[in-house]
């Protein structure tokens, strides 16, 4: 480390973990500076909750080293435990419980008397914004109070990780955008945060830095403009007729000398390195062989077209091919398991 340089917050070295014959990871590394939001993104399989479990300390890994704000994993994870907050895809909540009664139980497993539990349970249900619903049951929350309460319970410890396993799935978009307020609020008090997702636009807000996981492996890592800008040039998309798609992509491929990608449905995509001029060349190969597109237009390189080109395939949600690869004890772990410092 050179003289002013600050230590990573996450630092994942060779880091292997097999199930089976399945190697889930397979030699990842990962170096995430202190004080951002790293978001991880992959396909299904991909590995990406199987690391979240690792760093969190709900998996040991086969081979490599993991260090989580200064602290081995493996070698001491009580103290792991002790500086990380873990919010899972499925709020991991006492519906019988209330929300305050919810955030309290989780600060004494972080061994708070009972005064610092409550004490806290107040300031991060009031961080939150669930100060007026704490007293209620938590089975007469929604789904976007449920996922909320379950990141006030996550922040009661004041940790200085945060782990985010796809944490606006599944909730209304207006829900979605207050998280992601949220989850700003608290890279600016300081935590650090590493999250998984399958929405790239999420990942283009809230991230400073992406890395893309792939069959156990990160590769490709940077900011969001960095890896848009990889991919290079600009980026062509059609929709054309069914009945002629298969002619389209033979034609399309011809033309430019490149792979096209089928979408679904009938959209194609393929990179126009030419921008302009590749778009005229496509146009007059596809007038050529009879083939009319629906539409049609060039645009900037998103995520969406990194992670279609880096994967091979557009991105989609990806936790439960993770979830599938692990034992059943492991899997309830990991969906239900906090790992906020719980004394053992």
């Amino acid at each position: 480390m050179t003289s002013g340089a600050v230590d990573p917050i996450i630092e994942v070295q060779g880091v292997v973990r097999a199930f089976g014959d399945v190697r889930a990871l397979d030699g990842v590394d990962l170096v995430v500076e202190p004080g951002i939001v790293y978001a991880l993104l992959g396909p299904n399989g991909a590995g990406k909750t199987t690391l979240i479990r690792v760093l969190a300390t709900l998996l040991r890994p086969d081979r490599g080293s993991v260090r989580v704000a200064g602290v081995d994993v493996v070698a001491d994870p009580n103290a792991a435990r002790a500086r990380i907050g873990l919010a899972g895809q499925f709020a991991a909540v006492d519906a019988f419980l209330t929300g305050r009664e919810n955030v309290e139980m989780v600060g004494r497993l972080y061994g708070l008397s009972a005064r610092d539990a409550r004490r806290r349970a107040d300031d991060v249900l009031e961080r939150i914004g669930l100060t007026r619903d704490a007293g209620r049951q938590v089975g007469t929350y929604s789904g976007g109070m449920r996922r909320r309460l379950d990141l006030a319970a996550s922040l009661v410890g004041r940790p200085q990780v945060m782990f985010l396993d796809e944490p606006t799935t599944g909730i209304d978009p207006r829900t979605r955008l207050e998280l992601w307020d949220l989850i700003e609020d608290l890279v600016a008090a300081g935590t650090s945060v590493l999250l998984t997702t399958q929405y790239l636009d999420e990942a283009d807000r809230l991230a400073a830095r992406i890395g893309v996981i792939d069959r156990g492996v990160v590769v490709q890592e940077g900011t969001a403009d960095e890896l848009k800008d990889a991919v290079g040039g600009s980026v062509l998309e059609l929709v054309v007729p069914d009945e002629d798609r298969v002619t389209a992509v033979e034609t399309i491929s011809s033309a430019t000398g490149e792979e096209v990608a089928e979408l679904g449905g009938r959209r194609l995509r393929v990179a126009a390195r030419e921008g302009s001029r590749t778009l005229l060349e496509v146009v007059r190969a596809l007038d050529a062989a009879g083939v009319e597109a629906d539409d049609i237009g060039l645009h900037r390189p998103s995520l969406d077209d990194v992670f279609l080109a880096v994967t091979g395939e557009p991105a989609g949600s990806d936790l439960e091919a993770d979830r599938e690869l692990a034992d059943p004890a492991a899997a309830t772990a990991g969906s239900g398991g906090r790992g906020r410092g719980r004394r053992r």
